[in-house]
């Protein structure tokens, strides 16, 4: 194992400098040469298989320097660790200080230690009510009503027939304000149906009566708490154009249309609704019960000093969290920011009680998992990998699953699992 200098820094945070030599970066770099040559066959050779030196002349020195310094970091990083029984939380701040041909690589790692709970609460005398969960016919309706439109035929109308109070219509429509053009106020391809309610009230009702190719300016109040503040309860001009018109034929909810579907009849469809919009409020209570159970246990005990890295970690996952969601919708994330009339930093400032939070309770189910003695068995922690492992088929991405540092992350994972699944029967009451 390489060199390492630890320094104990404010804040629960601790510093490793390591000091790789040439004879221990070795290793490293006739793997990294073997990976080079894969990527970029050398003319006489078959891929991989081209002899180092041959390899460090071709791509130089630096080149495999470079090639090798993730791997050398990540395990020297994991082994000082684990044998310096170093309890960390969050990823480490890496800073390359010297990387050259000839010389011994200097890096250094700042990583946030474990905090402590100072006073955990008694969690045996927490209590939460369990509410029953329960599904109305009214629910059973709509659901079917969802699915009744999923297999709704939509038929393109004859050139001349008006718009009516239930068809679709597609339609270029341009939104200003004052006689300027809003950002992002533009649609080329804008669907409505118009049979469901529209966020701008009276909009739908202008549609009414126009045909294929007519052309229409009104005005209408944007609604008072849209999010968009400089539109709000705003008098706005729109500019539409009716492309296309397509009148709706929804099927019959009966016993065909079930068994259209994969069921016996209608009265099978309905109870299979019902199961399922049980099983997702049965998650959203339990969603529920888990959050309020945290924000008990962190509100009822005392901590050491969140370290300023592992809180800026967790602020970036969350905005990391809140980009991939706002992605997944079709939304650009800066735009997203700037509806919200906010900054990135003032998001971030937003999020901090959150993520503090966040990070508490995992400092006390760490600690409840101490103290209950709560333990994964080497072949739990066999049986994840292999699933996680299963999802890849690149076998460079199958191979670091099963590196320690990623198992020991998994089994903290099955750990909080356990420990969660305890709370509940703990302070949950039915």
């Amino acid at each position: 194992m390489p060199n390492v200098q630890i320094e104990e820094k404010e804040k629960a945070t601790i510093k490793l400098t390591f000091i790789v030599t040439q004879e221990e970066a070795q290793p490293y770099l006739e793997e990294a040469a073997v990976r080079l040559c894969k990527q970029t066959p050398i003319p006489g050779f078959r891929p991989g298989k081209a002899g180092f030196d041959i390899v460090k002349q071709r791509f130089g020195e630096m080149k495999l320097l470079e090639e090798a310094l993730e791997p050398i970091i990540r395990k020297s990083y994991v082994e000082a660790v684990l044998a310096k029984n170093i309890e960390t939380v969050g990823s480490p701040k890496i800073d390359v200080e010297k990387l050259a041909p000839g010389n011994d690589i200097v890096f250094t790692a700042e990583v946030a230690r474990m905090p402590k709970v100072l006073s955990l609460t008694d969690y045996t005398k927490l209590s939460i009510t369990a509410k029953p969960v329960e599904i109305s016919e009214k629910e059973i309706d709509q659901a079917l009503g969802d699915i009744q439109k999923m297999q709704t035929k939509e038929i393109r109308v004859q050139s001349g027939t008006q718009i009516g109070e239930k068809d679709k219509v597609v339609l270029s429509m341009n939104i200003k304000k004052e006689g300027i053009a809003i950002d992002g106020g533009q649609s080329p391809n804008h669907a409505i149906y118009l049979s469901e309610d529209y966020y701008i009230p009276g909009f739908k009702e202008q549609l009414v009566g126009m045909k294929e190719g007519d052309q229409k300016t009104f005005t209408l109040p944007f609604p008072k708490e849209h999010v968009q503040k400089m539109l709000a309860g705003s008098n706005v001009d729109f500019d539409v154009s009716i492309k296309e018109i397509y009148k709706l034929e929804p099927p019959e909810i009966d016993d065909v249309f079930a068994s259209s579907l994969g069921v016996k009849d209608l009265k099978e469809l309905k109870e299979k609704i019902s199961t399922n919009l049980r099983d997702e409020k049965d998650v959203e209570e339990k969603t529920h019960q888990e959050k309020e159970m945290f924000e008990m246990l962190v509100k009822k005990s005392q901590f050491e000093e969140i370290p300023d890295l592992l809180l800026n970690e967790e602020i970036n996952k969350m905005i990391d969290e809140l980009k991939r969601n706002v992605e997944s919708q079709g939304l650009e994330f800066e735009t997203y920011v700037s509806n919200l009339k906010k900054t990135l930093a003032q998001l971030k400032i937003d999020f901090t009680p959150q993520a503090l939070t966040r990070i508490k309770v995992a400092i006390a189910l760490h600690a409840i998992a101490d103290k209950e003695k709560v333990e994964i068995k080497d072949e739990e922690t066999d049986a994840e990998l292999d699933k996680i492992a299963e999802r890849y088929e690149d076998p460079e991405m199958k191979k670091r699953v099963y590196e320690p540092s990623f198992r020991d992350y998994i089994e903290r994972v099955l750990v909080n699992r356990k420990v969660i699944v305890l709370l509940r029967q703990i302070i949950v009451k039915l």
